[in-house]
């Protein structure tokens, strides 16, 4: 034994080789800081040894290194900007010491090197790769930039135009796509792998490989002259722009990072790493984003113990009402291996659930992400049917016919009466009570709501309704269910609207406000896009979930809070809806909907529209963009906080993700607990204040306004629950 530590051991190996094996604790190797530390005690063990000829790099577990331990690094991140380039060059400091060894040096890389893990591969001077591995950069998902050697060695490796996409996409590569941009120098199966990285250190060691040219092209500027640097940059910045926009700063920080140390030899390069690093783990964006990946983690934490504690085996499902929606969720439990009945009284809504099936497969099979045998099998899964008797063998049922507690109620009692008594019965409803739908069914402990968001292949969450009799085993299988189907699911109480759909509706209702006095809501709709960062704005959202829909949720939110939520007599949305513009699905709504030539979508405002919406809605005065923003995410927020004070949702945790996977929060402000918490609660409570004339959705809970008088915040008042 060279070394050993409690993340890492070195041993000799045969032909002079060391074996530089990681083995943390635990199911997956990370950068940690005792990590970091045994590195650097291994590599001066290494270069103590004279009878060490090279060094293999390589993994006791399945996965090489899945990055860096981020929960252990927020600590830094509080630090003071310059104390935080110091410790970030501590520790790539130990990279340069692992590229620095006195011997040639590889990396024998299985399963996920991500981040962390990916820059101590790009440190060794060679790579090599097996059919499990993904490689990549993901940091900028994160709001960061590679902060190990990566914006310097990938550069240098495989050219800086495919390097700054590589960083700046954040898309893992598979093994095909790295040896292709020669980020990796072999690629084999996984019985072979330390065999062929064996004889490529033996060939090294003979000087049949050279790896000290290697090496030295690393820690030398990058080989490109000015004009192909520039165009290199150009292109990157214009696509991270067009793909990123303004509010996200790590992508552009990679692209300067990278042309301002590309002229520069590795250690003043890894200075200029250091100082970007640094600067972006102090932007609000980057705690907004790290805090979405933890809140992801825990959310998905739950997740597994809720599969833990599932004692009910899905071995057939059955979604009740075809067409789009039941297409979709018949879809998603087809493709993730669930057989699935799909069950509705009309052939003709039956093909367009099987054609909507169809088409998502067909999309993928032509984008290259499955082949025939998958698509055939995925439709093999899906039991198109008008007759209840297939519903017997079934033991999860989805019902998800029209959103009517009448229609509903009748067709949960009689799906009730044909299934055994240990199934699972769940309402795809997005607002009506499921207290009010248990009253319906015999076992009310077995039902509980299963949300999902259209179009459901698409969109991440599945809100899980408890309702007052619905058991814990209920809750845990419906929880097990939706994770199998990919997707991610947050459990909240029963109340009008649930929770996602709840806080939107205040959204809603200051956007009607809004228009009442007088705003362009295509004015508005730019600001909450391109200021905000909502992928589409409130006009454009109403007219995707469709204004008929938008008028009947009213309804139910008004019943259930007659004070706070109650219908407007001069509500925009409203009058669209009686004049049967009812958004998309049939093309007029706020916009009129068409295809362009090239068959694209095309929104365009119709001055009969301006007419139609003339009495209440002037669309002739201009608002600045903060008065927009407060007037439409002070509701939301209001009612956000409310569900939290009530229980509805039971961390600020599950209610961010909630609102990032159900209705595309912007990931940059994480959810609307962090972004209250960014801005700081006193200043909202100021902001809420302004506008408390405009009605009781503008008023702040008592509880709020006492946090904020304390000085508190949500994430850190909630730690823990």
């Amino acid at each position: 034994m060279i070394f050993k530590g409690q993340t890492v051991n070195v041993t000799m190996g045969e032909h002079g080789i060391a074996h530089f094996t990681f083995d943390a604790p635990g199911s997956v190797n990370k950068f940690d800081q005792q990590t970091i530390q045994d590195c650097r005690d291994a590599t001066a063990a290494i270069n103590a040894d004279s009878n060490i000829k090279a060094v293999l790099f390589r993994s006791a577990k399945p996965a090489f290194i899945v990055g860096a331990d981020i929960t252990e690094f927020l600590g830094s991140f509080k630090a003071e900007e310059a104390e935080l380039v110091d410790w970030v060059k501590a520790s790539s400091d130990m990279f340069d010491g692992i590229e620095d060894i006195k011997v040639p040096t590889l990396s024998a890389i299985t399963g996920f090197a991500l981040g962390g893990g990916f820059e101590l591969c790009l440190a060794t001077d060679f790579r090599v790769i097996d059919e499990t591995a993904q490689v990549g950069l993901p940091e900028n998902n994160l709001g960061l930039i590679p902060g190990f050697g990566g914006t310097v060695r990938l550069p240098r490796v495989i050219g800086p135009d495919n390097a700054l996409e590589w960083i700046t996409s954040a898309r893992p590569k598979k093994p095909k796509d790295a040896l292709k941009m020669r980020a990796v120098d072999a690629a084999t199966s996984s019985d072979k792998l330390i065999d062929v990285a064996t004889q490529m250190l033996q060939d090294a060691i003979a000087g049949k490989l050279d790896w000290q040219a290697r090496r030295a092209q690393k820690k030398a500027p990058i080989q490109f002259n000015e004009t192909e640097l520039e165009n290199a940059v150009t292109v990157a910045k214009t696509m991270v722009m067009a793909k990123a926009g303004k509010h996200y700063p790590a992508p552009v920080a990679a692209v300067d990072a990278v042309y301002e140390a590309a002229g520069m030899s590795r250690d003043d390069a890894m200075r200029v790493e250091n100082k970007y690093f640094a600067k972006l783990a102090k932007t609000d964006q980057a705690t907004a984003m790290i805090g979405n990946f933890m809140n992801d983690q825990y959310v998905k934490g739950l997740a597994k113990k809720a599969g833990k504690a599932n004692k009910h085996e899905i071995k057939k499902a059955a979604v009740l009402g075809a067409g789009i929606m039941g297409g979709g969720i018949a879809f998603q439990s087809a493709s993730k291996g669930t057989p699935i009945v799909m069950k509705d009284i009309n052939q003709g809504a039956l093909d367009q659930g099987l054609a909507e099936a169809s088409k998502i497969l067909n999309k993928k099979l032509k984008k290259g992400r499955i082949d025939g045998n998958k698509l055939a099998q995925t439709l093999n899964n899906i039991e198109p049917t008008l007759n209840n008797e297939a519903l017997k063998d079934t033991n999860f049922i989805i019902e998800a016919v029209v959103e009517n507690p009448k229609v509903k109620g009748a067709v949960l009692a009689e799906v009730e009466g044909l299934v055994s008594e240990d199934t699972i019965i769940t309402s795809n409803t997005s607002t009506i009570s499921i207290n009010k739908l248990a009253e319906s069914l015999k076992r009310p402990e077995n039902f509980c709501g299963m949300h999902f968001f259209n179009p459901v292949p698409l969109m991440q969450l599945v809100e899980v309704i408890r309702g007052e009799k619905t058991s814990e085993e209920t809750v845990a299988a419906t929880v097990a269910y939706a994770t199998k189907m990919g997707k991610t699911a947050i459990v909240v109480n029963d109340c009008a609207g649930f929770f996602v759909n709840r806080v939107l509706f205040p959204y809603f209702a200051g956007f009607s406000l809004l228009l009442n006095d007088g705003a362009k809501f295509a004015n508005v709709d730019k600001v909450m896009e391109r200021e905000f960062g909502w992928p589409m704005g409130p006009a454009m959202l109403l007219d995707v979930v469709g204004i008929d829909t938008a008028d009947h949720c009213t309804d139910v939110m008004a019943e259930a809070f007659p004070t706070r939520m109650q219908k407007l007599e001069n509500d925009p949305i409203s009058v669209l809806y009686n004049n049967e513009f009812y958004g998309q699905k049939n093309t007029k709504g706020f916009y009129q909907h068409s295809l362009d030539k090239r068959g694209r979508p095309k929104k365009e405002i119709l001055d009969s529209t301006l007419e139609m919406l003339a009495g209440v809605a002037s669309n002739d005065k201009d608002f600045d963009k903060e008065e927009i923003i407060d007037r439409l995410m002070i509701p939301m927020v209001n009612e956000t906080i409310r569900c939290l004070e009530e229980g509805i949702v039971a961390s600020p945790s599950e209610a961010d993700m909630a609102l990032l996977y159900g209705i595309g929060f912007p990931p940059f402000r994480g959810g609307v607990f962090r972004y209250v918490d960014t801005i700081g609660l006193a200043n909202f409570v100021a902001k809420a204040d302004k506008y408390k004339d405009l009605g009781e959705i503008y008023h702040v809970t008592d509880k709020t306004r006492q946090m904020a008088e304390a000085g508190q915040d949500f994430y850190s008042t909630y730690a823990g629950k």
